[in-house]
């Protein structure tokens, strides 16, 4: 599969921990074009997985990929925006930025996210992964319907071979 992606816009990324998202971020987009909610927990409290700093990891999240957005850059959100609202505040950015925003959902089996997840430095389990599988196949039934520009479903198989193509829409 090829996926176009218009420079600019924001490309949000939607799937459970463990289902690729982030590797696929830095495969195909430049470093400085991923903003991740991980990495902006890590900026504030040295700990990706420091849970009690999200509100403060989030605002920064949505500040930086505020100002990308902005000024027109390709901007790529790495988190799970597994609920509505977060994918609906990304979509707002997007909106008032006047770039195109488009959705990749990573349709990886459960037990593949489960295995990933083991097999990474920072895990975190079966029961937040089953929590998250679940959202996530409510988001898989509705997301054609939220106001999207594109909606691309990766699944486990096109994970190696999907390529991005980016294309400079200014």
């Amino acid at each position: 599969m090829v996926l176009q992606v218009s420079d600019p816009s924001l490309v949000v990324l939607c799937g459970p921990a463990g289902s690729g998202k982030s590797t696929f971020a830095r495969r195909h987009f430049q470093d400085t074009a991923i903003v991740s909610s991980d990495r902006c927990r890590a900026m504030i409290a040295d700990d990706e997985a420091d849970l009690r700093v999200s509100p403060d990891a989030f605002e920064l999240f949505h500040t930086i990929i505020e100002m990308r957005v902005r000024r027109h850059r390709l901007t790529v959100a790495d988190s799970t925006a597994l609920q509505p609202e977060a994918r609906a505040t990304l979509r707002q950015i997007a909106r008032r930025g006047r770039v195109p925003v488009i959705a990749v959902l990573f349709d990886v089996p459960e037990a593949t996210c489960l295995a990933w997840d083991h097999r990474r430095d920072r895990q975190v389990g079966q029961s937040v992964i089953h929590q998250q599988w679940d959202r996530f196949q409510q988001a898989l039934r509705t997301i054609r319907d939220e106001g999207f520009d594109q909606v691309v479903i990766v699944s486990e198989n096109e994970l190696a071979t999907t390529r991005v193509q980016i294309v400079n829409s200014e």
